[in-house]
């Protein structure tokens, strides 16, 4: 062999070496590229449990203690609410009464001067509407003088109940009007009164009449 042949397969071995470092090199990298998959697919598993424990708490909805909370919640709203409401309504109805009792008064008055041999009228429904209505020609008569609705006129309105009493004579020159709640207590809490002078009068705890203090 000549200078030249060994130079040649010197040159070769050199290149052999050459690639087996890059072969070497590529290995290390693929084992890198290998090892970051793996570890990708670690976390993502993780990922996946977490996610499927907070799902499947999810699923299961409120524990007996949330529960129990919201329940407690509420139960304290309502205790504060419920008064709240029962006065307001005691009191719209307490001045529902006196305005009704203005109204009788008011009717009262009108009938009185209407039926003027008749006087004031003895019922209720005798100042209210015929059965026909109101609208037609001489539909009022002392006997329905269409002076209140028909609400009012039948003796129960807003929880009250409405009635007349103390009328006497012909014609009739007196008369006695009083309101009183359906349920104390519930549906109202006074007592009303009022007459042919006009004033109305209020009782706390029992029937009103004459005797008790005009409402303010």
């Amino acid at each position: 062999m000549n200078e030249g042949h060994f130079s040649v397969q010197g040159g070769c071995v050199s290149r052999w070496l050459h690639a087996g470092g890059m072969l070497k090199k590529v290995s290390t990298n693929v084992r890198d590229a290998i090892h970051s998959i793996h570890l990708e697919v670690v976390v993502s598993r993780s990922l996946l449990n977490v996610y499927g424990g907070l799902r499947l708490r999810k699923d299961k909805g409120f524990s007996l203690i949330e529960l129990l909370i919201v329940v407690a919640i509420i139960l304290i709203i309502a205790a504060i609410a419920i008064p709240n409401l029962m006065r307001s309504r005691i009191a719209a109805n307490e001045a529902s009464a006196v305005s009704s009792m203005r109204s009788i008064n008011t009717a009262e008055i009108a009938y009185n001067a209407t039926y003027s041999t008749i006087g004031y009228a003895s019922t209720l429904p005798a100042m209210g509407p015929a059965s026909g209505g109101c609208l037609s020609a001489g539909a009022a008569t002392s006997a329905n003088a269409c002076l209140l609705d028909s609400v009012l006129s039948s003796g129960t309105k807003a929880g009250y109940t409405f009635a007349l009493s103390g009328t006497s004579g012909t014609p009739v020159t007196v008369y006695a009007s009083n309101a009183d709640p359906v349920s104390p207590g519930t549906s109202g809490q006074r007592h009303f009164f009022s007459d042919a002078t006009g004033v109305i009068r209020f009782n706390g705890t029992a029937i009103a009449s004459s005797s008790d203090l005009p409402i303010q």
